[in-house]
This record gives C-alpha cells, structure tokens and sequence, in this order.
C-alpha cells in the first residue's frame, strides 16, 4: 500500500495569538479514482484555486488493494496505482466491497475528525453510498456521521442489495456535485442527484476529470464551503 499524503490546518488564532471560538476546517477525507493514487488525486485537485483548497482540510489516502490491471493514466500519472474494490462487466457484484469499507473507517479514525468525503470516480461512487450505509448500520458504525460530500464524476452502486440500503431514504446531508457535458458518468449521475436533498450541483463542458473552476463553478463551490462552514459540527 502507498504512503499515505495527509494536508493538515491549524487552527485560527486571535489577532493577539489569543484563542479565540475558531471555527476548524472541514477535514475531508479524499477518495481517489479506480486505479489512481492518493498522489495523483491530491495533483488533480490543484485545477482548484488556492482560495478554496485553504479553506479545506484535505487528508488524501491510497486504496487498500494494488491495481489488478492497466491504469488509465499510465503514461500521464506515475506508478504505484491502487482501487477500492473490484466488479463484474455489469458493475452489479463487488469483490473486496466489506474489506473496503473496513479500510475507509480506520483512515477516518485514523485521520479523525473527519467531517466529509471528497471523491472522484469511483471514490465517488463510494462516498456517495456511505451516508445511506451509515445510516442503516451497515458501514462506518465506529465513526461520526458523515456531515458533508463531494461527488465528482459520481453514480450509484448497482450491487441491488448495497442500493437498498445506500439510496432506499433522502441523503439529506450538504452534498456538492460535478457533472461533466461529455463525462460518461454524466447519466449516473444525474440519477445520483435524485437520491439527495437540496444538492448544490456544477456543470463543467469537460469529460470524466476533476475540472478547473471557471467563475460560475467557483460561486457554487463557495456557497457549499460557506454552508458547511455554518454547520455546528465544524466548531471547535
């Protein structure tokens, strides 16, 4: 397994070095793409302005299993490259899925509080499904309830017994969604978007990647990160 990358954020001190009631940043736990990095991913989302990377706290972790096969980014990505977990053509049966699950609740303990996920592909996929899975008890049983998303490139698991539990209900926390015009994924998840409560949602021209935000999208993304910024939770 990869070394995990993790970026860290100070608390907010008063003008005097005096403590003040802070408000800590949300602390993301980053979910990368099939056959991807914690190093790649944490590359992809420099596309995004350093007005708002600072106003997150990022931690970027590898998946449990080594790639069992070819990377689409080989060539553009160095090695090593990792996935979450592994599926028949029809995307219907997992291999590895309780294992994974298992593997993302020690990294939030580990890396502790974690307030949200960020994911990408099927980092996306997944953290779009843990919510629901929270919330029925059959995943992340050991953690705090996940207060806040990023879905980016995202869709729904299709295993039909992991979607009754993952989607039967409205996913009601914060949720922010990329759907790319030209993204394959573009579909799955608009299907997504029906599975949550008021998400706050960006459309880019660009195809299955974490994209650049141009003034429209970066509007969005900052009213989401002042939503969740609100969100008592994040008080320190």
């Amino acid at each position: 397994m990869g070394a995990i990358t993790t970026t860290l954020v100070p608390f907010s001190m008063g003008s005097e070095g005096h403590n003040t009631v802070a408000l800590r940043k949300p602390r993301f736990l980053c979910l990368h793409g099939f056959r991807t990095s914690a190093e790649i991913h944490k590359k992809q989302m420099h596309k995004w302005p350093e007005s708002v990377l600072q106003q997150l706290d990022l931690v970027f972790v590898d998946a449990p299993f080594p790639c069992q096969g070819k990377s689409e980014v080989e060539g553009i990505f160095d090695p090593p490259y990792y996935e979450w977990f592994q599926f028949n053509k029809e995307f219907t049966e997992y291999t590895n899925f309780d294992e994974c699950l298992k593997y993302i609740e020690e990294c939030m303990i580990k890396h502790g509080p974690i307030d949200g996920l960020l994911g990408f592909s099927q980092g996306a996929i997944l953290s779009a499904a843990l919510p629901g899975l929270q919330e029925k008890g059959v995943a992340l049983t050991k953690v705090p309830k996940v207060k806040s998303l990023i879905i980016i490139g995202g869709g729904k698991l299709k295993s039909p017994s992991l979607a009754k539990n993952a989607y039967s209900t409205p996913i009601i926390c914060p949720s922010l969604h990329f759907l790319g015009e030209t993204d394959f994924m573009k579909p799955y998840g608009n299907e997504l978007l029906e599975s949550f409560y008021e998400p706050f949602v960006v459309h880019h021209p660009k195809g299955h990647t974490i994209p650049r935000l141009d003034e429209e999208s970066l509007k969005t993304v900052t009213s989401f990160i002042e939503r969740i910024k609100k969100m008592p939770e994040n008080e320190q």
